[in-house]
């Protein structure tokens, strides 16, 4: 079972079951929501996820008929996604999750439209706290 919770800790959820086809998007529209360079999503089966607190605390937005993001309305830490088309499972952003998970991804999606800026294979330097030299 995995366990996550948004920033604030108002919305609590559970997923009973596997991840599956977790993919890095770096389409424009998951960049805005997440407001960086990428969002990480895995698809759920919607009969193994609850919202086990909180679910007053969700608010949501359509960008497509059919398609919305739930999100919490006092952090704004986007949680998943439906799709009216196909019920049967949500879209769960991976960073929502405070369990380590088994699964892994299995591709970058839409590196046509990442930002400039990310490498995706970069030699960056990598820190376990802050970068040396931040206040």
């Amino acid at each position: 079972m995995y366990q996550g919770k948004c920033l604030c800790g108002e919305v609590e959820v559970t997923v009973e079951g596997d991840i599956s086809d977790i993919i890095h998007c770096h389409c424009s529209l998951c960049r805005k929501n997440s407001g960086t360079a990428y969002a990480t999503n895995g698809f759920v089966n919607s009969a193994d996820f609850s919202i086990i607190r909180g679910l007053d605390k969700l608010s949501q937005f359509s960008f497509k008929p059919g398609r919305t993001r739930h999100f919490c309305k006092q952090c704004g830490s986007p949680v998943f996604s439906s799709n009216s088309d196909d019920k049967s499972r949500i879209r769960l952003r991976l960073g929502i999750l405070d369990s380590d998970i088994l699964e892994r991804p299995i591709s970058h999606n839409f590196v046509s439209s990442k930002a400039n800026w990310e490498l995706l294979d970069a030699e960056l330097p990598r820190y376990d706290s802050f970068e040396p030299g931040r206040k």
